[in-house]
């Protein structure tokens, strides 16, 4: 088994070196990383917050201005066909908020210092307008399977592309590859969660190769297995019901502690806006590195440009395509303003990373790392578990509806590639298998460092696959917008769009 592990290891650390060179480039050579201001910038930044900065000034800063009509629209949400614009919104929160929310953020303060939590904000600001443009290209575009509505980055990049099937073929495996690579770590998540709970209810640390952890192993696949092969309905039904309560009951666990230890507020500001810019030795002294790891940790938290939310974002029955990019907006928002941000009070106002122990924020590791932090900002043993316990449950959940996700909108990319039984049964029996090894890796103890590596390299994968072609549709998008904010009560159409939108087309002449 070690021997294995150390295999495991050894491939992950190899596919480290390949995601750094493009999360990195062309801040890894010298000439460059020595130019005043610009050399702290990679191209995976200038293209992630570039990109979102062109978007707000194109849309002239939607984000903000139509945040109150995303807001109504969740308010007033109905369904004719497909899902509701709700239930859309829940489940790409399922798969936006996850165990990145906790794990990314405490990465990100034990890397880059408190001031990358100013860089992830940065970045989430305008992450909602880039949101906004890939959500409204996947309305655009979706198209209409049985009763429901499929779509996201491979059916809008087929059409941007001259219509050829091998590029939405090519893109739907980019999406298979990423959720493949994301997979793992989930698994690993799940079950870790599983096993901490068990352990505070027990009052003992439990070995991770103690029986629950078996059973926790069972009670997951079976879970992921039981609702993933019911499609997207089935899914944003259990979402419907999840997504609220665990968003629910971290962000008031998270608030309750911040209150008890609201003398630290005014610390907690100070040291993220102070080390965003001068970051201290410790953390690698270099404004470049928070930067990063701000950019980084918000990307794989929010997943805006990615094109991974795309999918849950076609589903909806949106009365307007740019309705459901306000919806998406709104998303990101409240994935890293709202719950990134909470789990950063935890992590800096705990202030763990300051103490004899901080050589262990070098590494980001298990959910024990960020339960250090909660620990210290609780007053009693059974407070503290209590609120350990509640994290614990929402990290799993967290980590469990990522799974749904992503095995859901795999099967979709697979139906693009072939609708063969065959296929897709092989796609599903492969999905389930990398799962499988993400919660053993877990089990015989392996750190999730290695694990982490997989998943920086798939995000930034295919937000390269996925921001040319936002480019490309954006002027989809501003046809869109121009409609949309006309508020002439009029329907979109082909002609409004100004290329071929035959669902569309379709809704309007059954008005």
């Amino acid at each position: 088994m070690e021997t294995l592990l150390a295999v495991i290891t050894a491939v992950c650390g190899k596919i480290q070196v390949v995601s750094d060179l493009f999360w990195d480039f062309p801040t890894n050579f010298e000439w460059y990383a020595n130019i005043p201001i610009l050399g702290n910038f990679s191209l995976a930044i200038i293209l992630l917050i570039g990109s979102g900065i062109y978007f707000s000034v194109r849309l002239r800063f939607i984000q903000i201005r139509k945040f109150k009509h995303g807001i109504s629209v969740l308010k007033n949400s109905k369904a004719q066909m497909g899902i509701s614009p709700l239930a859309s919104f829940f489940l790409s929160t399922a798969m936006r908020v996850g165990p990145g929310n906790i794990l990314g953020v405490t990465g990100a303060v034990s890397v880059g210092g408190p001031g990358a939590l100013l860089w992830m904000w940065i970045s989430a600001f305008f992450g909602m307008s880039t949101a906004f443009v890939e959500s409204t290209l996947s309305q655009i575009f979706k198209e209409k399977k049985n009763d429901e509505y499929i779509g996201g980055m491979a059916f809008y990049g087929r059409r941007l592309l001259g219509n050829s099937a091998v590029v939405g073929i090519v893109l739907s495996i980019m999406y298979i590859i990423y959720a493949l690579l994301c997979f793992p770590a989930q698994g690993f998540n799940t079950v870790s969660a599983m096993g901490q709970i068990a352990s505070i209810i027990s009052g003992k640390e439990l070995p991770t190769t103690h029986a629950i952890y078996w059973i926790g192993f069972a009670i997951v696949i079976i879970a992921t297995v039981a609702v993933s092969f019911g499609g997207t309905k089935k899914i944003s039904k259990v979402t419907d019901i999840l997504v609220p309560i665990m968003a629910t009951v971290y962000v008031l666990t998270v608030l309750i502690l911040i209150l008890i230890n609201f003398t630290r507020i005014p610390w907690f500001f100070y040291a993220v806006f102070t080390e965003a810019f001068k970051p201290e030795a410790v953390f690698g002294g270099a404004f470049g590195i928070a930067l990063m790891q701000g950019v980084k940790r918000g990307l794989m938290s929010n997943e805006a440009g990615q094109g991974t939310i795309t999918m849950p974002a076609a589903a909806s029955d949106a009365a307007h395509p740019c309705d459901q990019g306000c919806v998406q907006a709104i998303g990101v928002f409240l994935d890293t303003i709202v719950i990134c941000t909470l789990t950063g009070f935890v992590v800096i106002m705990g202030r763990v990373w300051l103490t004899d122990s901080a050589d262990a924020w070098f590494e980001m590791g298990k959910l024990p790392k960020y339960l250090a932090s909660v620990t210290e900002l609780t007053h009693g043993s059974v407070f503290n578990s209590l609120v350990t316990l509640l994290i614990s449950l929402c990290f799993g959940l967290f980590a469990f509806t990522c799974l749904l996700g992503f095995m859901s909108f795999s099967e979709i990319c697979a139906n693009r590639i072939s609708k063969k039984p065959t296929f897709i049964n092989t796609i599903r029996i492969l999905d389930i298998f990398v799962i499988c090894f993400g919660m053993l890796t877990s089990i015989v103890g392996m750190d999730l460092g290695a694990l982490w590596d997989l998943s920086d390299f798939a995000n930034i994968l295919i937000a390269y696959c996925n921001i040319p072609l936002l480019y490309i549709g954006f002027k989809y998008v501003k046809n869109a917008q121009m409609h949309f904010e006309k508020n002439d009560n009029t329907p979109f159409t082909s002609k409004v769009a100004k290329i071929d939108v035959p669902v569309w087309d379709d809704k309007a002449a059954h008005k």
